[in-house]
């Protein structure tokens, strides 16, 4: 097993986060006490890309922002507070007032989530390629 080392979020990893974000927005939007993955199938595939879209913006350039941490293999990729607090600020940018504190909270609460959807970091080294290839 390779030791762990620093490196960015993978596509896949990315993709997995955008979507739990943009699914909880979905089920939030819908106001229905409905498993979000029943939301998510009932909601047309434009509105999808649009939500995807969205919370696109919102979320990826704070996970961008966000410092290059170890991660071993079987093991998603982690943070602290204190390090997505300031990833969410400067993607905020500057301002004051009441308006941004409720944006950094909210844009705080989606990045969060999306971190928590995020798979276990794959081992390079254990991929299979077959023989078909």
């Amino acid at each position: 097993m390779r030791h762990p080392c620093p490196m960015r979020f993978t596509e896949h990893e990315l993709t997995v986060a955008v979507t739990t974000a943009a699914k909880s927005v979905a089920t939030a939007k819908a106001r229905r006490r409905k498993d979000a993955e029943e939301v998510w199938e009932s909601t047309s595939k434009i509105d999808r890309y649009h939500l995807i879209d969205g919370v696109g913006s919102q979320v990826l350039p704070v996970l961008l922002a966000l410092p290059d941490v170890e991660v071993a293999p079987g093991t998603p990729a982690t943070f602290t507070d204190e390090q997505v607090k300031q990833a969410v600020e400067q993607a905020v940018g500057d301002g004051k007032g009441i308006r941004r504190r409720v944006e950094v909270a909210a844009r705080t609460a989606l990045v969060r989530l999306a971190l928590a959807a995020l798979p276990p970091r794959q081992d390079p080294d254990g991929l299979v390629v077959p023989d078909s290839l």
